[in-house]
């Protein structure tokens, strides 16, 4: 008895691979083909289209990032690299443009996986409020104003100052984090370790590197990034 257990369980463990593989698939589809930009939402959809209901089979984030650069790579080819250099470039001339406010690079540009859906996204450093929004205001930009809540720690949230705009067809998303956020990069959304953030100097050397090029590609630990971007 004890080996036809073991023998169901090892069965109902690779069933449930099976599923994990089919919503990350399903989820990476989503994601590039609908520009859904949230893991667990993608995930949750997934499911419910194909029609999955049990909540060990939902594939971690890292599972279905992995995916989306296999169906990048498969279906996007070309379009997509080019989509990340534009942005890449989008990204480099904002960076100059907000340079008084130490911006850092974030998200899907940064990490490789941005397409035509992708904004721009960036950390700004500011301990005065509204300070970002006037500057931007002065020079013509109008933002559209959110607030989000960054993960600073697994006990802590930090509710921030979110900018929005649109520039030669590429979306923006500006961050506002106090000063002190430039020591503590907030926890990403895949392991829930530090977030990857860059600074000019770091993606100047993506750029100069072979397209689709990550901080690691280009040995970018040399420069700053994360906590201590």
């Amino acid at each position: 008895m004890p080996r036809l257990h073991g023998h169901h369980t090892a069965r109902a463990q690779g069933n449930r691979q099976q599923l994990r593989r089919r919503i990350a698939i399903e989820a990476a589809r989503l994601m590039s083909e609908h520009g859904l930009r949230d893991y667990h939402r993608a995930k949750l959809r997934a499911a419910e289209r194909l029609g999955i209901h049990d909540d060990q089979a939902l594939p971690r984030n890292d599972e279905i990032e992995s995916a989306l650069r296999e169906h990048q790579r498969l279906f996007l080819g070309n379009s997509q690299l080019e989509a990340l250099h534009a942005r890449r470039l989008a990204a480099r001339e904002a960076m100059r443009f907000l340079q008084r406010f130490e911006p850092r690079l974030v998200g899907a540009v940064l990490e490789g996986t941005a397409d035509q859906h992708s904004a721009v996204c960036l950390h700004l450093f500011s301990d005065t409020p509204g300070e970002v929004e006037q500057f931007l205001s002065e020079r013509g930009i109008r933002c559209e104003l959110r607030e989000r809540r960054l993960r600073m720690d697994r006990e802590r949230d930090l509710a921030i100052e979110v900018l929005l705009f649109i520039a030669d067809g590429i979306a923006f998303d500006l961050s506002v984090l106090p000063r002190a956020g430039l020591r503590q990069a907030p926890l990403d959304r895949i392991g829930q370790r530090a977030m990857q953030r860059a600074s000019l100097g770091a993606l100047e050397a993506l750029l100069q590197a072979a397209p689709g090029a990550s901080l690691m590609d280009c040995d970018a630990r040399k420069s700053p990034r994360s906590s201590t971007a």
